[in-house]
């Protein structure tokens, strides 16, 4: 079963190296640099931080929590047990290596799971900009097969654990608010006005 899978996803790797082309040469290596999104990522901090008030403060706190125990998994955990080699460190004839080789070990992808744990969080606080954010995170996890450090099953699985990560800290975060305000402690109240308690 892993062979077969192994031997799907090195085919769709290479049709996909066999088919780039050059405006996704200059435009997947830019997406998928980390680099690039520091200043963007800086501003999101300042305006959840300091200007969108008690909520912008709880999604941000949720976001540090989850994106530090989603790339903690993936990175010290999962890749050293499944140590599944990078297709960059790899001799594939038609691999077009766009970006430097990276870390040795490939699944999952640290980039997928924690861009998909991110759209989980913030579109759960700031849901009109959902589509945006998933379509973003889509297009970063696809970069890193494009530039050449990861197979497509790196990406899914990197994907569906950033996603489901992202769904546990928020209930996680749903259970204590409930909590806390049975124990009429508004601290974990955004929505308005806080609500009146009878005695």
């Amino acid at each position: 079963m892993i062979q077969i899978f192994e031997t799907i996803d090195m085919k769709i790797l290479v049709w996909i190296h066999n088919n780039h082309n050059d405006l996704f040469d200059l435009l997947m290596p830019f997406i998928t640099n980390s680099d690039n999104w520091i200043f963007p990522i800086l501003i999101l901090v300042f305006v959840l931080g300091f200007k969108a008030g008690k909520k912008g403060r709880i999604a941000l706190v949720l976001l540090i929590i989850c994106l530090a125990i989603t790339d903690s998994i993936c990175a010290q955990v999962l890749k050293p047990i499944i140590a599944r080699i990078r297709p960059s460190h790899l001799s594939i004839d038609s691999l077009n290596l766009l970006v430097s080789k990276g870390g040795k070990w490939s699944m999952p992808s640290n980039h997928a799971a924690n861009m998909f744990a991110f759209s989980v969080i913030l579109s759960y606080f700031y849901e009109k900009i959902r589509i945006p954010l998933f379509c973003l995170a889509t297009l970063i996890a696809i970069s890193r097969v494009y530039v050449g450090v990861h197979y497509p099953g790196d990406v899914i699985i990197g994907s569906i654990l950033g996603y489901s990560m992202g769904w546990i800290i928020l209930t996680i975060w749903v259970i204590i608010k409930i909590r806390e305000l049975k124990r009429r402690k508004i601290w974990v109240w955004y929505e308005g006005e806080p609500p009146i308690f009878k005695n």
